[in-house]
């Protein structure tokens, strides 16, 4: 089988790359702007320049306004963005905000579409709350409908990218117990909306979240995107979608760890030579360099099944967020360790990128709950 990039990804991938490689102090301020005053927590200036270069609409199918969407796309953009330790809230705005508007919403509604993919957008989904741990069908908050209008009632937690949002894309129960599938409706909730509150903060990788409560937010019925209490499924795709970007990114900053403890250690002299020459330590350097090659083997595995079954995607999906959950923080471990004392410096770039790598097994599933899931499905 072939692995090679298509020459459109290719050259997607060169574009990316030489870009984020030429815009380094813009990134690296990036990963500081959520420490500050500054509430969007990532550079405009960046946001901007990627829309225009495309990174944006490769995420979007052409049926939605982009040109390409399909899982190899996600994989090639995420991947040099792990790679270059980017924070640009992508995977909130395009795959999960963007990816369920295009996958539910109205003409009206789809318009948005291309206004993220043209860079002029922000959205966020608020869906997670403080008892949904990793179950994607536990939902507490409400939607009633109350004459012509729905109000919501409940609170999101760890909302990534709200305060930069202009919508946050709100999941709410019109039908059902907590944890049933069905029931779950999603909203177009402006971030301005009266009953909207948030209480924002940085988060430890870089980037910011926030707590959303609904106090009985009032939207008129043509907020609600697709059906009511149908969204689950929707929901379900775009957080495969997102799992598989999120495993790409990883990936990335992987590489990015193990090409900076390889340099460090072809640099670092002791006893008269680099310290790289020294057996145990090319040892240690070679298991990196096995994880490496089996957390690629795994994304791409994922990646190819984003347009197979539900079940297929799920359990290709677990396998691979799993073994780079495992992989990954032994890479950030190891590259630290062999780094010695200058890896704990915030200023050196390893300590961000660690970072990266360590949080990204929270979201959606860490590596326990992605293990269990493969057994319920592969059991199924």
């Amino acid at each position: 089988m072939n692995f090679d990039l298509t020459d459109e990804r290719q050259m997607l991938q060169d574009s990316l790359r030489r870009f984020l490689r030429d815009n380094q102090d813009g990134l690296r301020a990036s990963t500081r702007l959520g420490d500050t005053e500054n509430t969007l927590g990532f550079d405009a200036g960046i946001w901007g320049k990627l829309a225009e270069l495309g990174v944006i609409g490769a995420l979007f199918s052409e049926e939605d306004g982009g040109f390409a969407g399909a899982g190899f796309d996600l994989t090639t953009v995420f991947e040099e963005l792990g790679r270059a330790g980017a924070v640009e809230p992508l995977l909130d705005t395009a795959i999960l905000g963007g990816g369920l508007i295009a996958a539910l919403g109205n003409e009206t509604q789809k318009e948005l579409v291309e206004q993220v993919i043209g860079g002029e957008l922000h959205l966020a989904l608020a869906h997670g709350e403080p008892n949904s741990r990793y179950d994607l069908a536990q939902v507490e908050t409400t939607a009633q409908v109350d004459g012509d209008d729905i109000v919501l009632t409940g609170r999101k937690a760890v909302v990534i990218n709200a305060e930069a949002a202009d919508y946050l894309v709100v999941s709410a129960r019109e039908s059902g117990a907590a944890s049933d599938e069905d029931g779950i409706s999603l909203f177009l909730v402006p971030r301005d909306s009266a009953g909207l509150s948030l209480r924002g903060y940085a988060l430890l990788a870089g980037g910011r979240a926030a707590e959303v409560d609904l106090d009985g937010l009032r939207l008129s019925a043509d907020a609600r995107l697709g059906a009511a209490g149908s969204a689950y499924a929707a929901l379900k795709r775009a957080t495969n979608r997102a799992e598989v970007a999120l495993a790409a990114e990883t990936l990335g900053a992987m590489e990015a760890a193990t090409e900076l403890t390889r340099e460090y250690l072809l640099t670092r002299q002791q006893f008269g030579r680099p310290i790289g020459t020294f057996q145990a330590l090319q040892h240690r350097m070679a298991t990196l360099l096995i994880e490496l090659e089996q957390a690629r083997s795994a994304v791409i595995n994922a990646a190819g099944h984003l347009d197979g079954s539900a079940a297929e995607q799920a359990l290709q999906i677990s396998a691979a967020r799993n073994l780079i959950g495992r992989a990954g923080r032994l890479v950030a471990e190891e590259s630290i360790q062999l780094h010695g004392g200058i890896a704990m410096t915030e200023e050196y770039e390893l300590a961000h990128i660690a970072k990266r790598i360590v949080m990204a097994d929270h979201r959606f599933g860490d590596t326990d709950t992605q293990l269990e899931r493969f057994i319920d499905q592969s059991a199924a």
